[in-house]
Formats: C-alpha cells, sequence, structure tokens
C-alpha cells in the first residue's frame, strides 16, 4: 500500500486572530457612531419630531452603508462574486476572505463641487458580508476591479477524494 502525505496548514497565532477581531469591532464600533451622528442630524432636519426615531435610523443607514448588488456564481472549481461598486477606485476598497465568509468595505472621500446647485447625497462608505456555501482557499483568491464591477474569484478547498483500498496478498 501506498503512504500518503498528509496535508497541513500551519495554525494562526491566537493573538493575530484576536487583532483581527479587535479591528473588525473597531470598525463596527465607529460605523454605528457615525450612523448615530447621522440619524440625529436628521432628527434636527426635521424639526425634532418625536417617534421617528427608526425612521431616522434608517434613512442613515441607507446614506452611509450602500447595499452593494450581488451576483454569486459556483463552480465545482471555485466561487466567484461579482459586486456592484460605481463610484469606489481600488483604493477605496478592502476585500477580506475567511474560509466561509467574504467582507467587502469600502471608504471614499466625498466631493463637493462648486457651484453645485443640487445634488443627491450618494454613500461614501459601503460594507457587505458574504456567508460562502462552501469552504475557500483565501490565500489563493483574486479581486479584480473594471468599469465599477469588484469580481472576487475565490478557489473552493479541495474535497476530500474517496481512496480505494487494496487488499493485502497473504
Amino acid at each position: 500500500m501506498k503512504e500518503q502525505g498528509i496535508a497541513a496548514q500551519p495554525a494562526r497565532e491566537v493573538s493575530s486572530i484576536k487583532k483581527e477581531v479587535g479591528e473588525i469591532l473597531d470598525r463596527v464600533q465607529n460605523l454605528s457612531t457615525q450612523i448615530a451622528r447621522r440619524a440625529y442630524e436628521i432628527f434636527e432636519e426635521n424639526g425634532r419630531k418625536v417617534g421617528l426615531d427608526l425612521a431616522h435610523w434608517f434613512q442613515a443607514e441607507a446614506e452611509l452603508l450602500h447595499p452593494i448588488h450581488l451576483r454569486v456564481s459556483e463552480s465545482p472549481e471555485a466561487i466567484t462574486v461579482r459586486a456592484e461598486v460605481p463610484g469606489f477606485g481600488a483604493k477605496d476598497l478592502e476585500v477580506s476572505i475567511e474560509p466561509w465568509r467574504l467582507i467587502i468595505t469600502g471608504k471614499r472621500e466625498a466631493k463637493e463641487v462648486p457651484g453645485t446647485v443640487c445634488f443627491e447625497r450618494c454613500p461614501d462608505r459601503i460594507l457587505r458580508v458574504v456567508d460562502l456555501l462552501s469552504e475557500v482557499n483565501a490565500g489563493k483568491a483574486l479581486a479584480t476591479l473594471k468599469n465599477g464591477i469588484l469580481e472576487v474569484v475565490m478557489p473552493k478547498v479541495s474535497v476530500a477524494k474517496k481512496v480505494p483500498i487494496e487488499s493485502a496478498k497473504v
């Protein structure tokens, strides 16, 4: 019988994982604070009408966190996510990949054009978390941005294969 090698991946240090979790929690806290500030601004702009707290909060979220439109496709080899991120450049976006999750965040500077009479407020921040149906190899993933479409191709982790068992001759 042939001896088979065992594939192993080095474990990440606990301190590294704690640091990443801490950074994510800090970003979430910062985002929550910004939403609360914007909701209060909306409350002020609407004449301090009481009872519209939730509506103000949802409006602030919509302004600050534009939902990213996605298309997720899966093949036997990889999972591909195409996200619409118009107006964001490669430097404005951050893609984080975990074995079962994709996180897309983005932040861009608001541009004020002198002489503008009317404008619609476009979100300057985006956040989208996608739970994946299969485990992916984050180290081999590839992200590209073209014409406002972010494409992330994540190869799947190799699926276990059945190995035939040979009977030993006595």
